[in-house]
């Protein structure tokens, strides 16, 4: 596998982009299972980019959809009247980048796109951080690092960026809408 390479010019995208960076086993996806719905109520549209940092399979063996990938097709993209798929081979093995994953997103459907992982990428992000992992905060390293959301019983005494309760979807929530009312480009 390639080594995962960055550039250092702000990811960009037609909708405001967030990211939630985190180390493994501290909670990102249980975060976003809760902070979704959540988001959905209060009116928004939302789109999720999860990294993987394996292969995986979305298809199964004997569906047209993935015979016809194994056949060779790419894309290939499956749709029906409540659901697009899109699968996509790479030739070569290497990440691809996160600016070319967003070019597969229509801008006009999303108010919003969640980025689960890349946390090594150029945009803005939200840290996750619990204090049974043991883990360093990745902030300061990562300047693109905007708010840490925390299950610490104390305020971060190292940081002056925005401080949310881990545990509280609902400030989560607040911080997402103003951050996406505030990045708006169309």
């Amino acid at each position: 596998m390639s080594t995962q390479t960055t550039s250092n010019d702000q990811i960009t995208y037609e909708k405001p982009l967030l990211g939630f960076a985190a180390y493994s086993g501290t909670g990102k996806t249980t975060l976003l299972l809760k902070l979704i719905p959540e988001l959905k109520k209060r009116g928004m549209r939302i789109a999720v980019i999860k990294h993987a940092h394996h292969n995986f399979e979305m298809d199964t063996p004997g569906k047209d959809s993935y015979e016809l990938r194994k056949a060779g097709a790419v894309p290939m993209l499956i749709c029906s009247s409540i659901r697009t798929v899109i699968t996509i081979e790479h030739d070569i093995e290497a990440e691809p980048t996160l600016q070319e994953i967003l070019k597969h997103i229509p801008a006009n459907t999303v108010d919003m796109v969640l980025v689960e992982g890349f946390k090594k990428w150029p945009f803005n992000k939200i840290e996750l951080h619990r204090q049974a992992t043991g883990k360093p905060l990745m902030y300061p390293g990562d300047h693109n690092i905007i708010a840490i959301a925390h299950d610490n019983e104390q305020a971060l005494q190292q940081t002056d960026l925005t401080q949310l309760n881990l545990n509280d979807i609902n400030s989560i929530a607040d911080f997402v809408v103003q951050y996406s009312q505030q990045n708006k480009t169309h």
